[in-house]
């Protein structure tokens, strides 16, 4: 039998715990893929999980008992391919994304799904790529909630908080590429990294009120804080397209008060927001990530004409995972990035 390793996180906690433990590589099934990782990313929704966030209702996807293995975005090269499989070969470089479920991305080998996948980009090695899937695609849908589209995007005035993070840099470069007028919300020490992304305007939240954003904005994304939506939502115009939030409370809201409370205060947070955003003439949605085609295929021809970044922070192994959750978690600049051990086949 063939051996890997993964990381578990042991059990939910402030500072999780790590281990590292065998387990056999996996075999692909009908219309899978197995890949040997070289890099997987850490994202703020990992950091989050390691803490206990959304256990509740990711149970029911496989994803909240502990110990459990974390990550969504990989690179690396294919090593098997199952049945139905046409597109890659063994031998082939990928990169993509693992769906969040019983099995996640912080493994020596990961089965996934062949559609997650997409071939390594000229001149972008796995540490370069596997900081975009998972951030890229929240972005993808995040847009399209908001009713943004490389169609209408041309002109249009988009509101960017939490603009300095991954998905907002990615916000910036990629409505920028579109046309559209871009006003980054960020810290002080952010206001020159949003506007050499592209920000036209910038909204330094420390030293200005959100209270004080003109009622002039054709969209806006909150990738931000949950507090803040309702002001965002202010500073639309009337029959402005839309809003879309990334950082809405619907897996908090089940984690403290349960399925029945839960999904009572779900209902009544996004009804009394929507509202808000209806009497502007806007379209509001919240954004929960699943891995999309449209996306990846996006991404991957977007990486290809050079036009995104995202610089890596910090790139350690497996057994060094606490200084890229720390890294993630404290916000430094930077993607974090995890490096699996290199496994001999038997």
């Amino acid at each position: 039998m063939n051996v890997g390793q993964r990381l578990l996180c042991t059990s939910p906690a402030e500072l999780p715990a790590f281990r590292i433990e065998a387990m056999p590589v996996p075999q692909p099934g009908k219309g899978q893929v197995v890949v040997r990782v070289e890099a997987a990313a850490v994202n703020p929704i990992d950091v989050k999980r390691a803490g206990g966030y959304g256990q509740r209702l990711l149970t029911l996807r496989g994803a909240g008992r502990f110990p459990l293995v974390l990550g969504n975005d990989i690179a690396g090269v294919v090593e098997a391919v199952g049945p139905a499989v046409t597109s890659w070969r063994p031998g082939d470089r990928v990169f993509g994304l693992v769906p969040t479920g019983k099995n996640g991305a912080y493994a020596t080998h990961v089965a996934v799904d062949a559609r997650w996948l997409r071939p390594f980009v000229a001149g972008h090695d796995a540490h370069a790529l596997t900081a975009f899937p998972y951030t890229f695609t929240t972005l993808w849908q995040s847009l399209r909630k908001a009713g943004i589209s490389e169609a209408n995007a041309r002109g249009c005035e988009v509101l960017v908080h939490g603009a300095s993070g991954g998905l907002g840099r990615l916000a910036i470069q990629l409505l920028r590429r579109w046309g559209a007028i871009v006003t980054a919300i960020c810290a002080t020490q952010n206001v020159e990294v949003c506007k050499s992304l592209g920000a036209t305007g910038v909204w330094d939240r420390k030293r200005q009120p959100l209270s004080g954003l003109p009622q002039c904005y054709d969209a806006a994304l909150n990738f931000g804080a949950w507090q803040d939506e309702e002001t965002l939502i202010a500073a639309l115009k009337p029959g402005a397209l839309g809003m879309a939030t990334t950082v809405h409370p619907l897996l908090p809201n089940f984690d403290k008060h349960g399925w029945v409370g839960g999904a009572w205060r779900t209902r009544r947070d996004f009804q009394r927001v929507r509202a808000l955003a209806t009497a502007k003439g806007a379209r509001y949605g919240w954004v929960v990530f699943k891995p999309e085609e449209e996306a990846l295929d996006a991404l991957h021809r977007l990486l290809s004409e050079g036009a995104l970044k995202l610089p890596v922070g910090i790139a350690v192994p497996f057994a060094n995972a606490r200084q890229a959750f720390d890294h993630v978690a404290w916000q430094r600049p930077g993607r974090a990035l995890l490096l699996p051990p290199v496994v001999c086949r038997r």
